[in-house]
């Protein structure tokens, strides 16, 4: 489930659960980028931000390479970090009884002040370059999850023509941040750009509690174990959870490798062929593509439907990008993935019978659509997410 429930760590602490993370340029005002995170699933009506947490948004411009042998993308120094930080909620004499303010600290370290669940920008937001909303969202992911998982385990793809969205009605807790591009970046910066965003504990001495780039890494892709000969045992999601994602340290990047390379070939297995042969040394040709766990975003285009990895399918068929990349929320990521992991570049596309949200997102800020006020609970999304498919066919849909 994109990054939902993306380990033990996440399990525990869910107002610190990075559900998703979104970049895409603005469908209402071009020359502006937006960036969104989403953060405690399944959120229950009332659910607010942690003031024990700092909710982070990165971006440092990327450039396509393959030095080592294989397409991948490496980061410039240069860094724009968007801090948000919330405040102990206050009961005030007013409708909206319960209030909540967080503070968004700039690259400039400019301080900018917003209240929870205001959708309209201050003043002081445009004058920044920045308009911002944080407030209880409907949760844009789609998945048919019980045949994910159904494919996982039987090892061959388990999905149906029409499937049921495993968090259809749920509720998460969204950050959005739309950034005038000519204000907030550099002129020399760039338009390609890669975006991460995390969840840090607000501690003297910040630990790193979650970090998403590109959905599905962890739980499609880094959760098995089986596959994995050099790490069968070991739950590896919390540690890549601490990394950062533009520098990783050299003391686990090999458990990535080894884990990545063995769980992509599961993939390209699939559908009884190989589509990406791995070199001599058992290299998947996408693993460190993969590794580069950041989404890639082109912030001159115009905004398009279906960006998510356009980018890295045209680095790795060595032509130019033509779209956005990046991910908007209406992106049906797991058909655009599994149809390049178990496909390659030219195979048909791979569903899940799963083709939309539970609402499409809207064309204006702050693009998410407004909450479920009768949500599920978290135990009944979690039951439907792991109850087993119904009429399980065996051929892509």
């Amino acid at each position: 489930m994109a990054d939902h429930f993306s380990g033990p760590r996440a399990l525990a602490d869910p107002a610190s659960d990075i559900t998703d993370v979104y970049a895409f340029p603005s469908p209402e005002r071009p020359g502006h980028l937006v960036l969104a995170l989403n953060v405690f699933p399944a959120a229950a009506a009332g659910a607010l931000f942690s003031d024990a947490l700092i909710y982070r948004l990165r971006l440092r411009p990327v450039t396509a390479t393959t030095a080592g042998g294989t397409p991948t993308f490496v980061t410039g120094a240069e860094e724009y970090l968007f801090e948000f930080r919330f405040a102990v909620p206050t009961l005030e004499d007013s409708a909206d009884g319960v209030v909540q303010r967080g503070t968004c600290i700039t690259p400039l370290g400019a301080e900018v002040s917003f209240q929870v669940g205001e959708r309209e920008p201050t003043e002081m937001t445009e004058s920044r370059g920045v308009r911002i909303f944080a407030g209880a969202r409907l949760d844009p992911f789609f998945i048919d999850l019980a045949a994910e998982q159904a494919t996982h385990a039987s090892q061959r793809l388990m999905f149906r023509p029409k499937g049921v969205n495993a968090v259809n009605g749920a509720n998460v807790l969204s950050i959005v941040l739309e950034l005038d591009v000519a204000t907030v970046l550099d002129r020399d910066t760039g338009t390609l750009l890669g975006v991460v965003g995390e969840t840090v504990a607000s501690a003297e001495h910040h630990v790193r509690m979650e970090r998403m780039g590109r959905p599905e890494i962890k739980n499609f892709i880094l959760q098995d174990k089986k596959y994995d000969t050099v790490n069968r045992d070991l739950e590896i999601r919390d540690l890549y959870n601490a990394e950062d994602a533009f520098d990783l340290r050299q003391d686990y990047v090999g458990a990535y490798r080894a884990r990545l390379n063995a769980n992509l070939a599961f993939f390209d297995r699939l559908d009884g062929r190989i589509d990406w042969p791995a070199d001599e040394e058992g290299v998947h040709p996408l693993t460190e593509l993969l590794l580069a766990d950041f989404l890639v975003v082109d912030a001159s285009k115009p905004f398009s439907d279906d960006g998510f990895l356009e980018i890295e399918r045209a680095v790795l068929a060595g032509r130019p990008h033509m779209t956005r990349g990046g991910r908007s929320p209406d992106d049906d990521i797991v058909d655009l993935l599994y149809t390049l992991l178990v496909g390659g570049l030219d195979g048909p596309r791979i569903s899940d019978g799963v083709d939309g949200p539970t609402q499409p997102a809207a064309r204006s800020f702050p693009y998410l659509v407004s909450p479920n006020p009768d949500p599920p609970d978290l135990r009944a999304v979690l039951a439907a997410a792991t109850a087993p498919p119904k009429e399980a066919a065996s051929s892509p849909g």
